[in-house]
């Protein structure tokens, strides 16, 4: 991981107010590339403004598969054993080693069999010297037994069993306390509840656990020349494919998404649109709108409130970024160019971050890995550019090709495309056979 895509410290333990100064708000410092020119902020800048502006959201207990992929916010200490009473761990008889001390092949040892024990009867049993008991697995261990007869080294005798070989004291014996002790700390704050996870607090009555909820994340392109999927194309509309694939990437993330499509491009009806989905939001992501255009609506309803910023960013593609909190709520939202590379490049710096900080989760970016170029690339100065790759791991090690146009627009390129090779603002050329920075896309953490 380079150390300059790293993001330092963890996030708060509770609160849903947004962040304040601090070194574990933000991206880890770095010198300014002196090439970026006064008045675009760097890629850090303007993440760290988007970090100190999403606080995590406030826990609460919540249903166990539900909480699959989310961060506990406490220990959880073990309420009792596992197992929680001695066990059979297979099919067979219930006896005392010492009585079958002598067993063999050519001279079984011959028991009385008393009863039969099965999992979950709920009758405890024992038994005295010199019997046995059959038991099925996991069922309790009878008072007096020691050591559990497989089936495979007896004759399965009903009234009488034959036991073949003798075997020691707790063979095939599951038990109490030997996987988990009562008031043990299984799984401390910070862990992120998996399926193996899940299993083991549904196995120690866990029911629900405190974890922050998944956010819900609003989705809204705007433009005059958008479709929805179906719908007739004039000569000059297109379908809409950003918040369908923003939305996607906001589910793959962990969070819920609320798509809600297109707006036109009228000030007026997108903040009304815009104020009645913050119902539901705990962040809102635009697409399209904040550019230098007569039509830009993003910009035009929202420039002016005191929380809402719009700035160029030194990175290609994605230039033209905004962020700020918005009416009364107060809710976070962040604003995406509308070129449809532009929007998920940018949805991958900014807002996969942000996500990962309201569901409590760190790192908040993913990590960077090292590959080699497969092909030459320049670049601009003053500007990190984020070219389409393939990265696959060969028997020579990591490497990644770029594939695609340039074209912020190009996304069947960026379809190709399971990584992004990250250029530096100051590096205008790259060689065949350097190594270079890589985002592996859809990569866990």
């Amino acid at each position: 991981m380079s150390s300059d895509d790293e993001v330092t410290g963890t996030a708060p333990t509770s609160g849903a107010q947004p962040a304040t100064a601090g070194a574990d708000a933000g991206p880890r410092r770095r010198p300014r590339p002196a090439s970026i020119p006064d008045g675009v902020l760097t890629v850090e800048d303007h993440l760290e403004l988007i970090l100190r502006g999403t606080g995590p959201l406030e826990p609460y207990d919540q249903p166990l598969v539900d909480s699959l992929g989310l961060p506990l916010v406490e220990d959880f200490v073990a309420g009792h054993d596992l197992p929680r009473f001695d066990n059979a761990a297979m099919d067979g008889y219930a006896v005392r080693a010492e009585d079958i001390a002598s067993a063999s092949a050519h001279a079984p040892v011959v028991l009385p069999v008393v009863g039969s024990v099965a999992a979950g009867s709920g009758k405890p049993f024992a038994i005295s010297a010199g019997t046995a008991a059959k038991i099925m697995t996991g069922a309790a261990i009878p008072r007096g037994a020691d050591t559990v007869v497989p089936y495979e080294l007896t004759d399965r005798g009903t009234q009488r069993v034959s036991i073949t070989r003798a075997l020691d004291s707790g063979a095939n014996v599951r038990w109490h306390g030997d996987d988990v002790t009562n008031g043990e700390t299984v799984l401390p704050a910070g862990t992120v509840l998996g399926p193996r996870e899940i299993g083991l607090l549904a196995s120690l009555g866990a029911g629900r656990v405190p974890v922050r909820p998944r956010p819900r994340v609003v989705i809204i392109s705007t433009g005059n020349e958008l479709r929805e999927a179906g719908q007739h194309l004039e000569h000059d509309s297109i379908y809409d494919g950003n918040s369908h694939m923003i939305a996607a990437a906001v589910r793959a993330a962990g969070a819920i998404a609320y798509r809600v499509g297109s707006v036109d491009d009228d000030p007026k009806a997108f903040r009304r649109l815009l104020s009645d989905q913050l119902v539901r939001a705990d962040l809102v992501v635009t697409t399209g709108g904040i550019s230098q255009g007569d039509h830009d609506v993003v910009k035009a309803a929202l420039t002016g409130m005191d929380d809402m910023q719009f700035h160029p960013v030194a990175m290609q593609p994605g230039r033209p970024q905004g962020f700020g909190r918005v009416f009364d709520e107060g809710t976070p939202l962040i604003a995406l160019p509308g070129n449809g590379v532009s929007a998920y490049v940018s949805f991958e710096v900014f807002v996969l971050p942000a996500i990962r900080r309201l569901m409590g989760l760190t790192p908040y970016r993913r990590p960077m890995v090292h590959a080699v170029l497969a092909s030459d690339l320049t670049s601009p100065p003053g500007k990190r550019q984020y070219v389409r790759g393939f990265f696959e791991v060969t028997h020579r090690g990591a490497k990644v090709t770029p594939v695609g146009g340039r074209g912020s627009h190009q996304v069947g390129g960026l379809a190709q495309a399971n990584a992004l090779i990250v250029v530096g603002e100051d590096e205008t050329a790259l060689n065949l056979g350097d190594t270079v920075r890589t985002l592996v896309l859809d990569r866990q953490f």
